[in-house]
């Protein structure tokens, strides 16, 4: 197999020679050219049509984001975003992950090496996954343009002198007709078929007809509070006094934190929670949460906690963004905050998130720095696994696009418990089946619909 062509855009001439080195220690790939800005990045797409682009998002006279709306409209193709870790920097990832990037990566620092071979090691492995992604869709394509195969050609008719003999072999006599029994004229028993227990039923797939896939219109939005005092709503604790946070330092120790003391009575505007939506996703997940954000209505009756894999810094960039198009208020998890409805909470890269109970019949969201699990921090599996103890709530489980398997396990675990409403994107929209398929191979999925489908099911669900 021929390798990948892949073109390398950066307006540094020494984090080309970087990037170029690290992707060429896989034989797959090969730097077939390089470009300083995006004006030249298009040309380059245009006259080489590389398999992949990596393409850093701040540069000179047109920068990687006005490039990247330009590829994806002329001649879309896989491109990971190269970003530096300053607040404008975050901002533009995660509006070009929103405008078709398969994915990203923040620059290595050029004075560590240990860095350098850790961001190799995650570049080559996103490339990989957007070639296997590539590939998938491009069967699914041909499997569906395809015609039928034509039926065999006639064979020509045989010479009359052949045929009479042989029919005359072959039919009956009259008499020996009369004798014979007639056949497939005696009615078949027809049993009423039964209606299969609800928990050996089929998943949804989203390919019933259309009368069976009536859901619930969302209802209007509700308008969401000014932003500055956001922050201050997700902080409501009951009766007059506020959770206090503990210092940073002693999460990021990984030291354990207890949950503050409740001092009775509920805060003004606020309601006790009786249902949770939690939700994991990862590559394609900044462009699946907005599609899925925005069609969740303002006084949606359950609290939504999501885990994003992303590096530090980048999930308040996101968070931010999410809250202009959705709804309900959207903000990057902080340890303590209570969890209300209406509200959409997005665990801070580098953070487990979870979800614990506290006295008053209330929630509250609890960071911790424990080990990394299945890969990642935060885990989908480590929010899930905190939901499985909430067994006071009514629980809904979504996973969404996303590399390997992270949620699926509990997830399982979710389901077995007897927890029926969960989701996962089904193949045809994720950008890629990984997280999903693993939860649906452990048969644990009851829906497995299109990115689009989603969010109106899970209101019908929750509501």
């Amino acid at each position: 197999m021929r390798p990948y062509k892949v073109l390398v855009v950066d307006d540094s001439a020494f984090m080309r020679k970087i990037i170029s080195d690290l992707i060429e220690n896989d034989a797959d790939f090969q730097v077939t050219a390089t470009a300083a800005n995006g004006r030249e990045a298009i040309e380059k797409v245009n006259e080489l049509r590389p398999d992949l682009v990596t393409m850093d998002v701040e540069m000179p006279e047109m920068n990687g984001l006005e490039a990247l709306k330009s590829i994806m409209a002329q001649r879309p193709l896989p491109v990971i975003m190269l970003s530096g870790i300053n607040e404008e920097g975050m901002k533009e990832t995660i509006l070009a992950l929103e405008w078709g990037a398969f994915d990203f990566i923040r620059k290595p620092s050029i004075s560590n090496s240990q860095d350098i071979i850790a961001v190799g090691e995650s570049l080559r492995e996103q490339m990989k996954e957007a070639m296997l992604a590539r590939e998938r869709r491009e069967a699914r394509a041909s499997a569906v343009k395809s015609p039928e195969p034509p039926p065999p050609a006639a064979e020509p008719p045989a010479p009359r002198a052949v045929v009479e003999p042989v029919r005359r072999k072959l039919e009956p006599s009259k008499k020996e007709a009369d004798k014979a029994p007639l056949q497939g004229t005696e009615k078949p028993r027809v049993r009423a078929p039964l209606e299969p227990p609800a928990d050996k039923r089929k998943p949804e797939t989203g390919t019933e007809p259309a009368a069976a896939k009536r859901v619930a219109k969302p209802a209007p939005a509700v308008p969401k509070p000014a932003p500055d005092r956001l922050k201050g709503r997700f902080q409501e604790a009951q009766g007059a006094g506020r959770v206090v946070q503990r210092a940073a330092s002693e999460v990021a120790a990984g030291s354990f934190v207890e949950p503050p003391a409740a001092t009775g009575g509920q805060a003004s505007g606020s309601r006790s929670v009786r249902k949770l939506v939690a939700v994991g996703c990862s590559t394609g997940g900044p462009r699946a949460l907005k599609a899925f954000l925005e069609n969740i209505p303002g006084d949606f009756p359950a609290p939504i906690v999501i885990v994003q894999h992303m590096p530090p810094n980048f999930t308040k960039s996101l968070a931010q963004r999410l809250n202009t198009f959705s709804a309900l208020e959207v903000a990057e998890a902080e340890h303590g905050m209570i969890l209300r409805q209406g509200a959409a909470y997005i665990a801070p890269g580098g953070y487990h998130l979870t979800v614990v109970p506290v006295p008053g019949g209330q929630y509250m969201i609890e960071l911790t720095k424990e080990e990394v699990r299945n890969g990642h921090r935060p885990s989908v599996d480590t929010l899930f696994e905190s939901v499985l103890q909430l067994t006071s709530l009514e629980r809904h489980a979504v996973i969404m696009t996303g590399m390997g398997s992270d949620g699926a396990r509990m997830m399982k675990a979710l389901y077995d418990s007897g927890v029926t409403s969960t989701f996962a994107e089904s193949e045809e929209t994720c950008v890629v089946y990984g997280m999903p398929r693993s939860a649906v191979e452990l048969k644990c999925v009851r829906h497995i619909l299109p990115l689009q489908e989603i969010a109106p099911r899970l209101v019908q669900a929750v509501k």
